[in-house]
């Protein structure tokens, strides 16, 4: 992927994705039901954003490939890690 614009958007529509299918499957967690409502679904896409340029940018680092299959996959692998992390340290 040459372009900076797409890859960015594309590592941002994969963290939203990832974020809020994570709240929808996982469910808030016990201390996000005590304190707010909402807020925790755009926490999960928060969260998801910053794991998928995390992933993205590790892979990049690694020089695991280019284009658009590598920039997907790191960014996917690095939401869910990071969306895991985030769930166990609640």
């Amino acid at each position: 992927m040459r372009d900076p614009a797409v890859t960015f958007i594309v590592i941002l529509a994969i963290g939203i994705v990832a974020g809020l299918l994570f709240d929808r499957l996982a469910g808030p967690s016990w201390l996000s039901r005590q304190f707010s409502g909402n807020r925790g679904i755009i926490t999960s896409a928060r969260v998801g954003i910053a794991g998928a340029f995390i992933g993205f940018h590790i892979a990049v680092l690694l020089a695991l490939g280019s284009g658009l299959a590598m920039a997907v996959i790191a960014a996917a692998l690095g939401a869910a890690a990071v969306l895991f992390a985030w769930r166990m340290a609640k």
